[in-house]
């Protein structure tokens, strides 16, 4: 109301000779289309941002649809080929049932050939066994034989070398007797020659027996250090024999059992 007052009184002094009346009128109507042509502007506004709007959200759906298809178009294609691998499974089933009965016919066959092979094996396992049941009966008694006749000459051995410990014992002892009996002699003889050769010797002069004593008394010693090597050779004769006989009866062989 502002502006149309100015203008009216602007127009008041310009054209004070036109149609205030019809002026007011046209202006009156070009403020009306200028309201409506806002309220149009205004309207058209809100129908843009709802078409915007529209258009955000078909968009959108737009994308939406579109991944949706591309999902839906791999399934399809993942469809097709199962249905492709499906058939090649069926293909391939029909295959192998093919190969199946024919290795079943075939499994059959070597079966009924083992059987036959086992049950032929198994009578030669059973002959082959009683063969060597024999065999071993036949070689346990050759065995025992053996055995019986080694033990009698093994016993034989046995008495043998007692009787070598019996005469060497023997001979031990009369070799010992015999070495009494000639130290006796020798020392009968000594002191007899010692005896004589103080008889003849005279007092006055120095004791020249002493001399032929000592000769006397080493032959003594030396006869009784040799017949000591020889008992103790013999000892060691009876000691080793024995030891051979005790060795021998310890690993005497035991018989086989039938």
């Amino acid at each position: 109301m502002c502006g149309y007052g100015q203008l009216k009184t602007r127009g008041v002094k310009k054209m004070s000779a036109v149609n205030l009346d019809k002026l007011l009128d046209d202006f009156s109507h070009i403020e009306k289309k200028i309201s409506e042509l806002h309220a149009e502007n205004n309207l058209l506004t809100l129908q843009l941002e709802k078409a915007n709007k529209m258009l955000t959200i078909t968009q959108s759906q737009e994308k939406s649809a579109k991944e949706e298809c591309a999902i839906l178009q791999n399934m399809v294609k993942r469809l097709q080929q199962a249905i492709e691998n499906q058939h090649n499974v069926r293909d391939e089933n029909e295959r192998l049932k093919n190969t199946a009965c024919m290795l079943e016919e075939k499994v059959k066959s070597c079966k009924q050939e083992y059987e036959s092979q086992l049950d032929r094996l198994v009578k030669e396992l059973e002959s082959k066994e009683e063969e060597h049941k024999f065999e071993q009966k036949n070689t346990r008694c050759e065995m025992n034989k053996r055995l019986e006749t080694k033990e009698e000459e093994h016993k034989q051995l046995i008495e043998k070398k007692d009787l070598e410990i019996s005469e060497l014992t023997r001979q031990l002892r009369v070799q010992e007797k015999e070495k009494q009996n000639e130290i006796i002699k020798l020392q009968i003889e000594f002191d007899a020659k010692l005896t004589q050769l103080q008889k003849r010797t005279p007092k006055s002069r120095p004791d020249p027996s002493a001399l032929p004593q000592n000769i006397y008394r080493r032959k003594l010693q030396h006869f009784q250090e040799e017949k000591n090597k020889e008992i103790e050779a013999l000892r060691n004769t009876i000691r080793d024999l024995e030891q051979r006989l005790s060795k021998d009866q310890d690993v005497r062989p035991r018989k086989w059992k039938i």
